[in-house]
């Protein structure tokens, strides 16, 4: 496992957008190369580096900055610019889901509406629950960060969360609040806070521009054209998430104490269930096959090892290898998982197509330059059956650490 090849995504992204603030500090400057006849050629104005004064400076040594040829990360460069609001004019409420306690796709892709309707004057406020991982809320575009924690807002507690928003209506008078239209909380959320607010929320709201939102309507056939109301709940790509600023998530706090809600549903949490049996377009966690599998019965191992329900690209299917309701593509099951683990699959446009609305994509294989490398978060290249048995092994070993903390 030493000699794994791991890539950032981000960073050959950005070296891809000129237009990206970063994009000039991920250009490798070439220093010399081969030319037509044979003849070395270099390039004298990629030597040296640019020193405190301005001056370039040529270090033959190589031991000072921009000699080891290297290239540098963007962090390492320059840091995007952070965008500060001292006196907003108006507040955009922002309520993700924060689904494992990070931010979603659909959550950056709202807080990037967010930001696009507060422009330079507004401030965008980030009302969290309970206890979070996320630490890069600065680059998803959050002004102000309402972290509203207890034991009154864990599991499932809308009635409770719906005081907690009545009491930042009332003392912030957001411009917009913006949710999420989706089924693991904002959806419901949304449209509990409309009915406390005495709003008419726009649904399923892709588009927001000149004062105007547009909906999907008619089981998503038609849209739906309306003045942009108060309460937004968007769906997922709903605009750009934030790029290209930082910004500064100054802690907010809310004046006075928030109503206590007599709960009239307890929340038993939640509830064992096989993976194998979940739909995968439902599955928040997929482990899928393709022809780089070679062993079969280890791959269905690490499926039940790591709590994932199985897929499969067409190829594994074709061959017999997978049922045909488990193929993933255009031409199989369009899927949304959180997390999508792509063995040894190259990545057919079908097969990506189908794994669009994936939240973050691991991929193995053996091949560093197929298709599914580029797509993927995080890039594994090696041998499939000794990923899957190292992961495996490193699984077990994870939880027999938790049950003797336990004990």
């Amino acid at each position: 496992m030493s000699d794994i090849i791991r890539r950032d995504p981000r960073a050959e992204w950005i070296a891809r957008n000129r237009l990206h603030p970063l994009h000039a500090a991920m250009q490798k400057a070439e220093t010399s190369w081969m030319g037509p006849n044979g003849i070395v050629r270099k390039n004298p104005h990629a030597v040296g580096f640019i020193g405190p004064n301005g001056i370039k400076r040529i270090d033959r040594s190589g031991a000072q900055q921009g000699g080891s040829g290297k290239r540098t990360t963007a962090s390492a460069v320059v840091q995007l610019p952070l965008h500060v609001i001292e006196q907003p004019a108006f507040y955009i409420a922002v309520v993700p889901d924060m689904i494992g306690g990070r931010l979603s796709a659909h959550d950056k892709d709202l807080l990037g509406l967010a930001n696009k309707l507060a422009g330079s004057d507004g401030a965008v406020v980030a009302v969290v629950f309970g206890e979070y991982k996320e630490n890069a809320f600065d680059t998803a575009g959050v002004d102000r960060l309402l972290h509203l924690d207890g034991e009154l807002f864990d599991g499932y507690a809308p009635e409770q969360r719906i005081l907690a928003l009545g009491a930042v209506e009332s003392q912030l008078a957001p411009r917009h609040w913006l949710l999420p239209d989706s089924r693991t909380g904002g959806g419901e959320l949304g449209r509990r806070l409309a009915a406390k607010l005495g709003e008419r929320p726009a649904t399923r709201v892709w588009q927001v521009a000149e004062g105007q939102c547009i909906g999907r309507a008619g089981a998503g056939r038609e849209d739906l054209v309306r003045r942009a109301p108060r309460l937004i709940l968007a769906a997922v790509e709903c605009a750009e998430p934030v790029s290209d600023s930082r910004h500064e998530v100054r802690p907010l706090e809310l004046q006075g104490k928030i109503a206590r809600n007599l709960p009239r549903i307890e929340d038993l949490g939640a509830v064992a269930v096989d993976p194998a049996l979940i739909p995968m377009a439902e599955a928040e966690f997929i482990l899928s096959g393709g022809n780089g599998v070679k062993d079969w019965t280890l791959f269905h191992r690490a499926a039940v090892a790591l709590g994932a329900t199985e897929g499969a690209s067409r190829v594994a299917v074709d061959d017999g290898f997978m049922p045909r309701n488990r193929q993933v593509g255009a031409t199989g099951t369009w899927v949304t998982a959180r997390v999508y683990m792509a063995v040894g699959i190259s990545g057919a446009i079908q097969h990506l197509q189908g794994i669009g609305a994936c939240d973050k994509v691991v991929a193995v294989n053996m091949d560093p330059g197929c298709d599914m490398i580029k797509r993927a978060d995080l890039s594994v290249i090696g041998d499939s059956a000794a990923i899957l048995a190292a992961l495996i092994e490193r699984v077990a070993a994870y939880r027999q650490a938790g049950e003797r903390d336990a004990a």
